[in-house]
């Protein structure tokens, strides 16, 4: 499981330093993708074949599944952790998430995601204020 905040950077090469703790799950390669509200998911090999299965469910019919899809998969890249636990964040995916030099990783469970610092601050308060909120009506109900 991942938990926590890491602060670090990406250097000139687009590469980037994986936290120390997280080093050993991610051995086996990770695959690096868009996320949601412009961040970048970063799943160890073995969790990317479960939302592939995942991802290959959703029926093509629907047009905004297939654009999911190609928007996920096409950006996807898949990346061995160098000797200094580092992998390579690829040109287009650092200009999605507005990643220049300082950089958060968050822990979410059965993925990491890599944040523009500016833009996890901003969504951590505005998380946070949620997660209050919803504690408040949760306590309100006996919950």
């Amino acid at each position: 499981m991942f938990l926590g905040e890491y602060q670090h950077s990406v250097d000139d090469k687009g590469r980037l330093v994986m936290p120390s703790k997280f080093r050993h799950r991610l051995a086996d390669g990770v695959v690096v993708t868009k996320g949601q509200e412009h961040c970048l998911y970063v799943f160890p090999a073995d969790r990317w074949e479960i939302e592939v299965e995942r991802v290959n469910r959703l029926p093509r019919t629907n047009r905004r599944n297939r654009n999911y899809a190609r928007s996920f998969f096409g950006s996807a890249s898949d990346q061995e952790l160098d000797k200094q636990g580092r992998i390579v964040l690829p040109p287009p995916l650092r200009t999605f998430a507005d990643l220049d030099k300082d950089v958060v990783i968050v822990g979410v469970s059965d993925r990491l995601e890599i944040w523009n610092t500016e833009a996890w601050e901003a969504l951590s308060g505005e998380a946070d204020q949620l997660y209050a909120d919803i504690e408040d009506a949760l306590s309100e109900e006996g919950i």
